[in-house]
């Protein structure tokens, strides 16, 4: 569990960093009230937990997927996949962006950068907190390959806590942005942009490692545990 937790963590604060370019400009641009030190502190607070909830609620949904497969004995197969899967979408990413060009998948993400847009309208703390919900929905790469290590935890409770503390890992960088303004300078930034393809291949490498079970301990554990919860569900009765 604490190595699920470090993983998760680290993840989220490296790749914070990435998100200062993506998501930088709009955590500048929040309604958030300055007329105190508290109000402030507490607005950028209430955007990034926002951001939190919603990557934890991802964990359940990734949980529960990653727990099927791990009933069924794919859960090997699908770590696998999933790194294959990350690695595909760093050296081909137009022909990866190109799939997710769909109609319904666009008009999805432009109803909620319309709510987006009105909320940041409604200087208060519910605005906040909801911006943080949806701006948690809208694509990123970074939490793209946080759901590949949920689903590969193959379990929901673990899912949740994987995406809970990737979000806590992304908060300093984060809630710093949205407290002390732009303070990431532009070189800094095209720098971390440079390393992240370097983060997501290692992550792939990872993944592609714990389903292959070597037997090396933390990184590529046998999965001898699937083996006997399938066993068991088939096993017949005396």
């Amino acid at each position: 569990m604490i190595q699920l937790i470090i993983a998760a963590f680290a993840m989220g604060l490296l790749g914070s960093f990435h998100c200062v370019g993506m998501c930088g400009p709009l955590a500048l641009s929040l309604p958030i009230n300055s007329d105190s030190f508290w109000s402030k502190f507490s607005g950028a607070l209430l955007y990034n937990a926002g951001r939190i909830v919603t990557y934890s609620l991802f964990g359940l949904v990734f949980g529960a997927i990653g727990k099927s497969v791990a009933l069924f004995g794919y859960q090997q197969w699908l770590s696998v996949i999933l790194g294959v899967l990350i690695i595909v979408f760093v050296i081909l990413p137009k022909r990866v962006s190109s799939f997710s060009g769909n109609n319904y998948v666009m008009q999805f993400f432009e109803k909620i950068r319309a709510a987006l847009g009105q909320l940041f309208f409604k200087k208060n703390n519910a605005s906040l907190f909801s911006i943080g919900l949806l701006n948690g929905l809208l694509p990123c790469g970074l939490v793209y390959m946080a759901a590949a290590g949920a689903v590969a935890t193959g379990d929901i409770a673990n899912s949740v806590i994987f995406m809970a503390f990737f979000g806590l890992g992304t908060l300093p960088v984060m809630w710093s942005v949205a407290f002390f303004g732009n303070y990431v300078s532009i070189g800094i930034r095209q720098k971390i942009r440079k390393a992240y393809p370097y983060m997501m291949m290692l992550m792939a490498c990872l993944l592609i490692l714990r389903g292959m079970g070597l037997g090396i301990p933390y990184v590529s554990p046998k999965a001898d545990t699937t083996e006997k919860v399938v066993q068991g569900c088939c096993a017949k009765p005396d």
